[in-house]
């Protein structure tokens, strides 16, 4: 199964494009990867959810862990794109006014 997201450092900037699902099955990968990206402490990242099609709860923490990665580190995150069933995940549980969405 391919990992449905892909990264990209460019100087202090990393961008973070997921696609796809983002579930209990994928969601591990993309924790490994989190891990990575909190250790380089970039100074911006950027979660682009524009192809993302569905989230779970397992999901939804592995980004919380990005957004309490950076922050704690002294960077800022933005998140993007988010749209349909992520979008509404993000809404009931309040994590909209959290990610700015």
């Amino acid at each position: 199964m391919p990992v449905p997201f892909d990264v990209q450092h460019i100087n202090d900037e990393t961008r973070l494009t997921i696609r796809g699902s983002l579930d209990i099955n994928s969601a591990p990968a993309l924790a490994e990867e989190i891990d990575k990206i909190v250790a380089t402490r970039p100074t911006t990242v950027t979660v682009d959810l524009s192809s993302l099609d569905l989230i779970d709860s397992s999901g939804v923490a592995a980004l919380v862990k990005l957004y309490k990665g950076v922050r704690s580190a002294g960077g800022a995150i933005a998140i993007a794109g988010a749209r349909d069933q992520p979008l509404a995940i993000f809404k009931l549980l309040r994590m909209d006014k959290v990610f700015n969405l």
